[in-house]
C-alpha cells in the first residue's frame, strides 16, 4: 500500500496512552489520516471503553470499534517498573505521545516530558485533561462534564424552565480532543523548522470555553448574561422547529433580511417581509413569538415531503431533525460516503462515520474497527523493539504486557 494510501500522516507514529475518550478521540482524528497509533492498554482489561456504550451485542461494546478504528492495541503495564521502560523504548520511536491521565501521572512513572525529550529530542507530548497541566485546579480529577459546566456551555444549554441540559454526547470531551489534535499537528509543524519538540496542553474546560463565542465581552462590556434559550436564539428570528401536518418538526433557519423575504414569498404572504414588525432584523427579534406563530399556522397546513419541497425551492433553509434511520435513508450522506461500513469480527457488517474533514488530494480513511486487546503484541515489541518471541512471552507470564 502507498503512503498515499495509508494517508497523508503515514509517517508520524503516535503513541496513545490513557482511556476512555479525550485521549483516545485524539488518537482517532490522527488515525484516520494515517498515523500509525499504537494504543497503550492495561493487560488483561484494557481501555474501559470496550465495555461503555448503552448497547452491547455480543457482550461487546459498539462505541470501541469508533473510538479505537485504525489503531494498534498492545499491553503494557505501567504501574510496573518493566513496562514502563517498555513504553519510554516505543516513545523513543514516536513522533507523538497522546496522554490524558490525571496530571501528576505520567510524572510518577518517569515519563515526564523532560526525561522523554532527552532521548527524543523531537517528541510531542499532548496531555488532555479537565483543567490543565497548571494552576490550582490541574490536580483535580476532571471528567468531561464537569469541563462543560466550568466552560460555560451547560449554564446555556437547554430550556429556560429547567435545569442545564447536557448535549447528548460526551461534547466536552470531544472538543478537548480536536484542539488537542490541532495542537499536536501545529507542533509537528514548528518541529520542521526547528527539530524540537514540545507540550500540547489541552484542558476540558478550555476547549469548551473556546467555543463561547462572545460571551465573556458580553458580560464584562454590556453586563448581558446568556440564558438557556430552548430551540431559539435571542434576537434571531425565524430560526426555530416549526409542526408540519403530518406531525413532524422540522427547523426553518431564514433570520437574514433577504432570507426572510423569501420564506415570506413561499409562503404566500410577500407583505410580510415589508411589514414594519418584521421588516429588519431586530424587528424580528422583538415580535419572535408573534412571527414563529404565523409560521407555524402556516407549515402545519403542510405534510413534511411538501412543506421541505416548497423551503428548498425558495431557497429557505430548512431540513429534519434527523435520528440515526434518517442519516442511514438519506441519499445525501450517501452520495457524499458519509457513512463507511467495515466487517467486525463479532459484529459483522458495521457502519460508522467516515473520517473527516475531506481532502481534495490526501483524504481520511477508516482502515479496520477498533483491535482485540493485545492484538499487535508481537508486532510491536517483536518488530519495533526487536523483543524475541521468548522474551515476550516471558513478559506476558508476569503480567508485563
Amino acid at each position: 500500500m502507498s503512503e498515499d494510501a495509508r494517508g497523508p500522516l503515514s509517517d508520524l507514529r503516535v503513541v496513545e496512552m490513557g482511556q476512555l475518550l479525550a485521549g483516545p478521540f485524539c488518537g482517532q482524528l490522527l488515525g484516520d489520516f494515517g498515523a500509525e497509533v499504537v494504543k497503550l492498554e492495561s493487560p488483561g482489561a484494557g481501555d474501559p471503553m470496550r465495555q461503555w456504550g448503552r448497547e452491547k451485542p455480543h457482550g461487546k461494546s459498539l462505541w470501541w470499534p469508533v473510538v479505537a478504528r485504525n489503531k494498534k492495541s498492545v499491553t503494557c503495564n505501567l504501574r510496573t517498573e518493566e513496562g514502563q521502560d517498555l513504553a519510554r523504548r516505543i516513545i523513543e520511536k514516536a513522533d507523538i505521545v497522546v496522554e490524558n491521565f490525571r496530571p501528576g501521572t505520567l510524572e510518577r512513572w518517569g515519563l515526564d516530558f523532560d526525561r522523554l525529550r532527552e532521548a527524543n529530542p523531537g517528541l510531542v507530548l499532548v496531555r488532555v485533561s479537565g483543567f490543565g497541566q497548571s494552576g490550582p485546579y490541574a490536580p483535580r480529577a476532571g471528567y468531561g462534564s464537569i469541563g462543560e459546566a466550568m466552560g460555560g456551555i451547560r449554564y446555556v444549554t437547554g430550556d429556560p424552565g429547567n435545569a442545564p441540559s447536557r448535549a447528548g454526547i460526551s461534547l466536552g470531551d470531544s472538543l478537548a480532543a480536536v484542539f488537542a489534535t490541532i495542537g499536536a499537528l501545529v507542533a509537528v509543524h514548528n518541529r520542521e523548522r526547528t527539530g524540537r519538540g514540545q507540550v500540547v496542553d489541552s484542558a476540558i474546560y478550555e476547549a469548551v470555553l473556546a467555543m463561547m463565542e462572545s460571551l465573556l465581552p458580553e458580560w464584562a462590556v454590556a453586563g448581558y448574561q446568556r440564558e438557556r434559550t430552548g430551540s431559539v436564539l435571542p434576537n434571531v428570528s425565524p430560526s426555530n422547529v416549526y409542526p408540519t401536518k403530518s406531525g413532524e418538526m422540522i427547523l426553518i433557519a431564514a433570520n437574514q433580511d433577504t432570507v426572510f423575504a423569501r420564506l415570506a414569498k413561499t409562503m404566500g404572504r410577500p407583505e410580510l417581509s415589508a411589514d414594519p414588525r418584521f421588516a429588519g432584523h431586530a424587528e424580528r427579534g422583538r415580535n419572535m413569538a408573534e412571527l414563529d406563530e404565523l409560521i407555524a399556522a402556516w407549515s402545519a397546513t403542510l405534510d413534511t415531503e411538501a412543506l421541505l419541497d416548497e423551503l428548498h425551492a425558495g431557497g429557505v433553509p430548512a431540513g429534519r431533525i434527523y435520528t440515526a434511520k434518517d442519516m442511514f435513508d438519506d441519499p445525501h450522506f450517501a452520495a457524499r460516503e458519509a457513512i463507511v461500513r467495515l466487517v467486525h469480527p463479532d459484529f459483522g457488517e458495521l457502519p460508522m462515520h467516515n473520517a473527516f474533514p475531506r481532502l481534495s488530494e490526501t483524504p481520511g480513511s477508516v482502515r479496520h474497527p477498533g483491535p482485540a486487546l493485545g492484538e499487535h503484541n508481537r508486532e510491536v515489541y517483536g518488530g519495533l523493539l526487536d523483543l524475541s518471541d521468548d522474551e515476550i512471552d516471558a513478559l506476558t507470564e508476569r503480567g508485563i504486557v
